[in-house]
């Protein structure tokens, strides 16, 4: 089967011909119609977790994908043969992943039946960002009346993230530049700030004189929330998923820090499923490449700006 894949960490993804997996019990085996990219997908070829995990190569890149069950192994009893599913299908220790012809996951495991009327290529770009964003919004306690401020606001998490805070009936201040201003106000954001104009929390502030409540962050290191959390209103929180947050810092000053790392899950999929029908997530597809164009998209994705989901069409 044709595959994106690293032959070693640091190595330039490239398009190879690795023998198709079998699923063992408690598998299905999928056939990848589209799979969606994460900036993780770099993130991993690069060897930023090769402490953690021990893999093999070639190894296969791609975590988010949607395609059709080709195979099941025994034991298998949620996801049968021929149904439509969307899900995780990373499994960097077996050198697998969705940028792939097939793919493999576990029955119990992050892969859900897809969205009613979905395409593949909308399926496949949900899963990680909007999981991410659904796990952020609910550990952070997004509440009715609650100011917050979404940095990164224009890439797939951010997008969700301005969408579910909004759902829960908070003001919604987005990071973005002018020309994306009027797609995040579609969105759901109330306001919106170019940090490329002028200091952010100046403009922030300029407006929202007492503070904000929450901060959901997609992008910042440490300096830079050390500044931005500085908008924050006794009883504040501040949730990042680059892991660019002091607890203990934050709670010295009356504040909540956390660093999110989000478990996928089949439950969790089901829900976004649900948000997904009745009109309330909608996931915005930036460009769609062929999979042989994948090793490109991913450097782009290294270069940052993105104003939506990538999806590779397998």
């Amino acid at each position: 089967m044709h595959a994106i894949a690293v032959s070693e960490y640091g190595a330039t993804p490239a398009l190879m011909n690795l023998p198709r997996p079998e699923p063992g019990p408690g598998e299905i085996l999928v056939k990848m119609i589209a799979a969606g990219l994460n900036p993780i997908d770099w993130k991993i070829a690069d060897g930023m977790f090769k402490d953690s995990t021990d893999a093999p190569f070639p190894l296969i890149l791609g975590r988010d994908g949607a395609g059709v069950v080709d195979d099941v192994g025994e034991g298998v009893t949620r996801l049968r043969h021929g149904e439509q599913v969307y899900g995780c299908f990373d499994q960097v220790d077996r050198g697998l992943g969705s940028f792939a012809e097939y793919a493999l996951a576990r029955d119990d495991g992050p892969v859900a039946r897809m969205p009613e009327g979905m395409l593949y290529t909308q399926a496949a770009a949900v899963p990680t960002a909007s999981m991410t964003a659904l796990a952020m919004v609910e550990a952070a306690e997004i509440d009715a009346g609650h100011t917050v401020l979404v940095v990164g606001a224009t890439g797939g998490v951010g997008q969700g993230l301005v969408q579910l805070a909004a759902r829960e009936g908070a003001k919604v201040i987005a990071t973005a530049r002018d020309d994306m201003a009027g797609t995040m106000r579609r969105l759901g954001a109330d306001e919106t700030v170019d940090h490329t104009e002028d200091d952010l929390n100046r403009q922030v502030l300029g407006v929202h004189t007492d503070g904000i409540d929450a901060v959901l962050d997609v992008v910042s290191d440490t300096g830079a929330t050390e500044g931005i959390a500085q908008m924050l209103r006794p009883g504040g929180v501040y949730v990042s998923t680059t892991w660019s947050v002091n607890p203990d810092a934050m709670e010295a000053r009356g504040l909540r820090g956390i660093n999110l790392e989000t478990e996928p899950s089949a439950e969790m999929l089901e829900r976004l499923s649900d948000l997904i029908d009745a009109g309330e997530l909608r996931v915005s597809i930036e460009r769609e490449v062929p999979l042989a164009d994948a090793p490109e998209a991913l450097a782009d994705s290294r270069a940052g700006g993105a104003r939506g989901k990538t999806v590779i069409r397998i």
